[in-house]
């Protein structure tokens, strides 16, 4: 997939037109005009050092074509998170190559202790390569690296490593590490920025290669090109050992699956929801947070993706990362937590970042990981369901865990919590935290048959049926639909959620009357809310977009009631709202098209393979 975009210089490109790197340790993002403007160091959730995204000051990396602004295309190299992009210029055709370079395995002197990823044959190198070609004619080029560390606040000096201009080192006071610049360009330095201009004939090349371990960066270009296939045929054969239907829609499964790859802390198997913080859900509104953060509630959902596309050892990372936090934790869960199992996430604002198209507040942590949500046991217990699979017998550890998460939610699932979305507003009795509850007693109850335990399997399915009678009794309102929470009429699209997870069946009346009515009356041009901002009290002022997981959620609703004809329509639009990459942020607005919110956005990748999945696996059924 490509597109061309023209960004006037000093505005925020859309969210959409942005690159994602990774390097399944660190992530970056690429504007449409070659300029890297997120870049957070040594990790995910570090502090960024090239932060342009969420300020035009706080720091970005352009490798370009000097003069007039001109069009420029982006693609992926197939089958990887290895990016081309493309300028013609009046005097000839530049390409640059960018890649958070993977390389085999490294004698780690850094990685932390806690680290729980057993060695595989590959790893991160910790270098971000830009190879720059000049294919025809003739081009001038330009290269400004201007690293300002600590969200922005902390200026870097530059100053020359070894003999001659091809090798340079940012540092700041305060910073626990600092930057290399290796080139075969000459460099110099105008302050803060280290620059370099060079003009390029036809079938000529050369690299910047940006480093931050001890891992050395290549020193030719002849090594930049060597290290450049090693991460091509990396992400190409990992994704060979994928399972990929036969369907016009399999690049859209494998660029989701890359995706999800991409956003794998892979020294622990955490997976972020998405590699930015505070991208707006309204440009200019206040709904911006930090999401690079593993949320407990996704856990059934990720392991299935991955499972379902074959990725058993990613799955198997997942899920030991979740289980070693549920292990410490007991009962006591959080609803997210850090890519190594941290805790507190104390959330803040960066007053001196003007945010994304003047978006505030800047937000870094996240307040919410201290609310009670009652949906964390339905995801663990039904992800230790889905991971142990049809043996339904788990070993004495997980075993423990089931008891313990159970326990709680048969002793909490009647108090009110936060729900779902977070609200920061009083909690409520939400019906997605009940269905919730309610998995994790059936689901425990399945599990506790598979071990022998007759009377607690027993005592586990009557606790699931009074949970479910409650709902029943409590969460439908006149019409025979579901509500977003007891004693209101207001729609919440995480109802779509009840025959997906086994709640009901698609055939029920009320389950299929809540499908067509959230398609109705909750979607603005077929896409879907969350839930109506001025009829839910959710602590917050503005408006957002539609969230594109709840559409996706839409479209498996649609083939569990029946609807597949509507379904695969739906399904076909959402597809084609993709951004020019095959990627998605948090939400799309209705009415332009516009992504909104973090990106790319884990949650939205995993509802659409499910969603993908589930209009095929209805056609095949069907014959068609």
């Amino acid at each position: 997939m490509d597109g061309e975009r023209v960004v006037p210089r000093g505005q925020f490109p859309p969210i959409g037109d942005y690159a994602f790197l990774s390097d399944c340790e660190t992530t970056a993002l690429v504007g449409p005009d070659g300029g890297v403007e997120w870049l957070c160091l040594p990790r995910m959730d570090s502090p960024s050092v090239f932060g342009a995204i969420l300020d035009r000051d706080a720091g970005s990396f352009r490798v370009s074509p000097t003069g007039v602004e001109v069009p420029s295309a982006q693609r992926y190299i197939p089958g990887t998170l290895v990016l081309e992009t493309s300028w013609w210029t009046p005097g000839g055709w530049l390409v640059v190559t960018d890649a958070l370079l993977m390389g085999p395995w490294h004698h780690e002197t850094e990685r932390s202790a806690t680290h729980r990823r057993s060695p595989t044959d590959y790893d991160a190198d910790h270098v971000l390569l830009r190879r720059i070609r000049c294919v025809t004619g003739e081009v001038q080029v330009r290269m400004h690296c201007h690293p300002v560390f600590d969200y922005g606040r902390l200026q870097a000096q530059w100053s020359y490593s070894s003999e001659g201009y091809h090798q340079a080192v940012a540092t700041a006071d305060g910073t626990l590490r600092d930057l290399r610049l290796t080139t075969d360009l000459n460099v110099g330095f105008e302050g803060a920025t280290a620059i370099a201009r060079t003009l390029l004939k036809q079938g000529q090349d050369r690299f910047v290669a940006l480093s931050w371990s001890d891992h050395e960066a290549p020193r030719t270009i002849k090594e930049a090109d060597a290290r450049l296939r090693w991460t091509c045929h990396h992400w190409q054969h990992w994704l060979d050992g994928g399972r990929f239907p036969d369907h016009p829609w399999r690049g859209y499964l494998q660029r989701s699956a890359l995706t999800l790859k991409g956003l794998t802390f892979a020294p622990t198997g955490a997976v972020v929801a998405a590699p930015t913080t505070s991208l707006p859900e309204t440009p200019g509104g206040v709904r911006n947070w930090d999401y690079r953060y593993t949320w407990m509630r996704d856990t059934t959902g990720t392991l299935w993706a991955l499972l379902v596309l074959g990725f058993d050892w990613e799955a198997g990372d997942f899920f030991h990362f979740v289980a070693d936090i549920a292990t410490a934790e007991g009962g006591d869960l959080q609803i997210m937590y850090g890519v190594d199992g941290e805790r507190v996430l104390t959330e803040s604002v960066l007053d001196h970042l003007s945010g994304y198209d003047d978006s505030r507040p800047v937000r870094i942590g996240n307040a919410a990981y201290v609310q009670d949500q009652h949906d964390v046991w339905g995801a663990v217990v039904g992800a230790i369901a889905l991971y142990t699979g049809a043996r339904r017998r788990v070993d004495d550890r997980l075993w423990t865990i089931v008891q313990t998460e159970v326990k709680c939610a048969l002793e909490r699932w009647r108090e009110p919590d936060h729900g779902i979305w977070e609200v920061r507003s009083a909690p409520r009795h939400f019906t997605s935290s009940k269905v919730a509850c309610w998995v994790a007693a059936d689901a425990g109850a399945r599990l506790a048959t598979g071990r022998g335990e007759v009377k607690l399997a027993a005592e586990w399915r009557r606790a699931a049926d009074e949970i479910r009678a409650d709902v029943l009794a409590h969460a439908v309102d006149e019409r025979g639909v579901f509500v977003q929470h007891y004693g209101t009429t207001a729609l919440d699209a995480s109802v779509l959620l009840i025959p997906l997870l086994g709640f009901l069946p698609g055939t029920d009346e009320r389950v299929r009357a809540t499908v067509l009515v959230i398609a109705d009356e909750l979607s603005e041009n077929e896409l879907v809310l969350r839930y109506r901002v001025d009829e839910t009290e959710d602590g917050l002022v503005g408006d957002e977009g539609t969230f594109t997981i709840c559409s996706f959620w839409l479209v498996s609703a649609l083939v569990a009631i029946g609807e597949l004809d509507r379904a695969r329509v739906l399904c076909e639009k959402l597809l084609s709202c993709a951004s020019p990459l095959g990627l998605y942020a948090e939400e799309i607005d209705a009415l332009s098209g516009r992504h909104l919110g973090n990106f790319p956005q884990a949650f939205t990748h995993l509802a659409l393979i499910h969603a993908v999945t589930a209009v095929i696996g209805a056609e095949e059924q069907a014959g068609l």
